[in-house]
């Protein structure tokens, strides 16, 4: 490859050749590292081990740093209420071991990996952070920018969890996060606005349909459902599964046709002209980047979303403090059915991982711990993450009956109905990122009449084969494997 640059640009003009081919070498690093994907997904359940936790039992300073005071930094993303109970959760870490101080950094979801990407390769992560399970594969450099949180079972009790979980975890058989939770989308409805229009909630094509109908009649600024452009993608891939019954990726392998996803486009194109779901032009105009921020969400003007159960809190907290409209309540609806098949897939919702390059990698492993196996923490932060991995977890909140019953509801039924597997490939970032993925491309050019249904397939189609699919079959996994003092010890040589 080396060769090949340098021909390129010629015999005189060596120096350039070397810093073209450089940032060259870089960027297809910086490619591979970015699309290479493995580890399908199995279910996760709690594994065995006792009741009380390994860094519960290390108090104070003993289970500290062996230098005094250490200052380690957290950040996770979430809505308002994930945020006010993490906070509380971190100050009673700090209460219980007064040595360790956390700074907290969180934030909305949109542009949140794109940051953290950047800090996570440039060696300056949090000490602790909330990562997307596809992270582990994205950015963990192969097991290079993650700690091994094997190294640190002594406080981070790891029985609590079953060992399948903790599988997927892992790069280069190194633990690089632990499962938080197992998570997976349903549509949840606006009863009191459903019960406002007149309208019974949606249970198939038919009904969805209808609602459109209904809720235009009544009023032009009422949607019975509302979808952002990354919700439009999971959408589409349950509408295919419902219909067609096969997985999105398998094996690396796509398992649509361009007609199958075309097909797919059009149901959504039609789910626009019907008055089912607002187009994006018109969500951009609400001025809010996620929907539980959206003014028409919190006041029943969008009376439905396709949310992940672990996340719905946000959007039930959101509604619950309307001005405009107090007292709406939020249900949890049936799977609509389009075709024979039970569309729609679960996975890993989150993880906790320590970066690599943390000062002081027990205490935050200490801090992990605390936040998924400690009595105290579990039940501070119940189910702002969804229903937990970790079996301690579980036994607090059926224990002592707390958690938000409505994401323990949804839980229990995604489990039990949505059965297809996710592959990573999926949530990657040139994919799903806002607004430079292609999920936010094709969607939006979709719904402004930018492009046919055909040319969405398309379009979508050429960046799951060529950008992300071909390079996983063609072996870029090898790459990853070089780190980046290597590469650069090899082109001073040259």
């Amino acid at each position: 490859m080396m060769q090949t640059f340098a021909n390129i640009h010629g015999e005189g003009d060596e120096k350039r050749g070397r810093e073209m081919m450089k940032k060259n070498l870089k960027k297809a690093v910086s490619l591979a590292l970015a699309s290479v994907m493995a580890f399908s997904l199995t279910a996760c359940s709690g594994g065995s081990g006792s009741g009380t936790t390994t860094a519960a039992q290390a108090g104070g300073k003993e289970a500290g740093s062996s230098t005094g005071d250490v200052t380690i930094k957290f950040c996770w993303w979430g809505g308002d209420s994930r945020h006010e109970a993490t906070e509380k959760a971190v100050d009673a870490f700090m209460a219980k071991y007064p040595d360790i101080k956390v700074e907290c950094e969180y934030g909305a979801w949109t542009g949140w990996e794109e940051k953290q990407s950047l800090a996570i390769q440039g060696g300056n992560a949090a000490d602790v952070m909330q990562i997307n399970w596809n992270w582990i594969t994205s950015y963990s450099g192969n097991g290079t920018n993650f700690a091994n949180l094997e190294d640190y079972s002594d406080v981070l009790d790891l029985t609590q969890f079953s060992q399948d979980s903790l599988d997927q975890c892992k790069a280069d058989g190194k633990l690089m996060a632990v499962p938080v939770a197992l998570t997976g989308r349903l549509f949840y409805w606006n009863k009191t606005t459903f019960d406002e229009v007149g309208c019974e909630i949606p249970t198939d094509e038919a009904s969805l349909l209808e609602a459109g109908a209904k809720f235009k009649a009544y009023n032009e600024d009422y949607y019975p459902l509302a979808m952002m452009e990354y919700d439009r993608a999971i959408f589409l891939v349950y509408y295919l599964e419902s219909v067609y019954g096969k997985p999105w990726v398998e094996n690396g392998e796509l398992q649509y046709t361009a007609q199958e996803i075309q097909a797919g486009m059009d149901f959504m194109t039609k789910l626009e002209e019907a008055h089912v779901i607002p187009t994006i032009a018109t969500l951009q105009g609400d001025m809010a980047d996620s929907l539980d921020k959206n003014a028409k969400v919190i006041d029943g003007k969008y009376a439905g979303v396709f949310e992940w159960d672990s996340a719905v809190s946000k959007v039930q907290k959101a509604i619950a403090e309307s001005t405009t409209k107090p007292g709406q309540e939020l249900v949890i609806g049936d799977f609509l059915k389009f075709g024979d098949y039970d569309g729609g897939f679960t996975k890993i919702s989150m993880a906790l991982a320590v970066s690599a390059n943390s000062a002081h990698p027990k205490e935050a492993a200490m801090l992990v711990n605390y936040l998924l196996n400690d009595d105290e923490a579990i039940e501070i932060c119940g189910t702002e993450r969804g229903i937990p991995c970790s079996a301690e977890g579980v036994k607090i909140l059926e224990e002592k009956g707390i958690g938000d019953k409505l994401v323990m509801e949804a839980n229990a039924k995604v489990l039990a109905y949505s059965k297809f597997p996710l592959d990573p490939m999926f949530e990657h970032n040139d994919l799903k990122a806002n607004p430079d993925g292609v999920y936010y491309k094709v969607f939006g050019k979709l719904s402004a009449g930018d492009i046919t249904s055909a040319e969405a397939a398309e379009d979508l189609m050429k960046v799951l084969t060529t950008a992300i699919i071909s390079d996983f079959q063609m072996g870029f996994r090898t790459v990853i494997s070089f780190r980046w003092q290597e590469i650069e010890w090899m082109l001073g040589k040259q």
